[in-house]
């Protein structure tokens, strides 16, 4: 997320997640995505099976799955994957990886797609899975979290690698768990691109860049869903998740709806402070003028590391992040599937 919290003071509460995930059978670890040799994380660990087609409701992922994707990506080895770097090149290898082993082809020729507006080579990671209804398969959904971070920082108690495992190793972990089970179940009716975008730390331009190729090649682009700091739960909501601008689409409704419960709630804060245009959500409003929303479980009260190096693995809550990816398939499989585009501009 951009910074928008240098004149905001948090406090700090730590979650410690209870909640029971039911694991299922598993797979070879060799279904799932690898990075360097050596490295941590790079292994993969056990996967969950995915259950009975067509059931999305069922547990999905769990916090071990979630655990291994974040150990890697937000680990010291990538160094803050800021723009440009070393360290966001072994993670835009580690997403490929990903997609390419769970049925998520490339978008364009390849999965990278160089950013046109920023002065380091740097690359979105963009995916798509096909709709499987010959009409509906022209609308697209994009599905995005962003990817990079802020690097090497000013030294904090020894420690300078600010390693972004709320922001956004979170939301980029929770659209690659997304990206696994549309690519592996192939059960959406419209098309669902996935994108991780580079340089928001840098003004939004992992996305402006994508949201002006898109439109120059006239998407029929329906809805786009972003996911940004979803690493540790909301406190005391009587829902799972807020959206920004909110009341500029009935997309919590709808939502809602398909999860079967109150999933989405409005936070006041994130209007005033204005977070709907703060992350990859909003150029594509701007390109397109369809509802384009961000999830979010981050309410300045519950996170008090906001682009410190104490964002780090260690205080993220892998069975919330579980549980949010678990609630949203059915949300994304009944908006891909519906016969009609529910989701309207108000």
């Amino acid at each position: 997320m951009r910074k928008v919290l240098s004149f905001f003071s948090i406090a700090l509460i730590l979650s410690c997640g209870s909640t029971q995930i039911v694991e299922t059978t598993t797979v070879s670890p060799s279904a799932g995505p690898s990075g360097p040799e050596g490295v941590k994380g790079s292994v993969v660990e056990e996967v969950s099976e995915i259950k009975a087609s067509g059931d999305s409701e069922a547990e999905f992922t769990n916090a071990k799955q979630i655990g291994t994707l974040m150990n890697y990506l937000a680990s010291d080895d990538l160094k803050g994957r800021d723009s440009g770097s070393e360290g966001i090149e072994m993670a835009a290898k580690y997403i490929k990886n990903h997609f390419k082993s769970n049925g998520v082809a490339p978008y364009f020729k390849s999965y990278r797609d160089t950013l046109s507006n920023y002065k380091k080579t740097s690359y979105n990671v963009v995916g798509v899975v096909e709709g499987n209804d010959p009409i509906l398969k022209n609308e697209y959904i994009l599905i995005g979290a962003h990817y990079d971070h802020i690097g090497i920082i000013t030294i904090d108690k020894g420690d300078a690698i600010a390693n972004g495992a709320n922001d956004n190793a979170s939301g980029t972990a929770t659209v690659m768990e997304l990206a696994r089970y549309f690519g592996t179940k192939k059960t959406n009716k419209r098309s669902l691109i996935f994108a991780l975008f580079s340089a928001e730390e840098k003004g939004l331009l992992g996305s402006e860049h994508l949201a002006k190729k898109l439109k120059a090649q006239n998407l029929n682009l329906y809805t786009m869903l972003n996911f940004e700091m979803t690493g540790v739960p909301l406190r005391g909501k009587d829902y799972l998740v807020y959206i920004t601008g909110y009341k500029k689409s009935n997309l919590a409704e709808v939502s809602n709806v398909y999860a079967k419960e109150k999933l989405v709630g409005f936070l006041p804060t994130a209007r005033e402070y204005s977070l709907f245009q703060r992350s990859d959500n909003y150029p594509f409003h701007t390109e397109f003028g369809v509802p384009s929303h961000t999830y979010c479980t981050f309410d300045f009260t519950n996170f008090d590391h906001y682009h410190k190096v104490g964002d780090e693995i260690s205080l993220m809550d892998f069975d919330h992040m579980a549980i949010l990816v678990n609630k949203m398939l059915p949300v994304i499989e009944g908006i891909s599937n519906a016969s009609e585009q529910e989701i309207k501009v108000n």
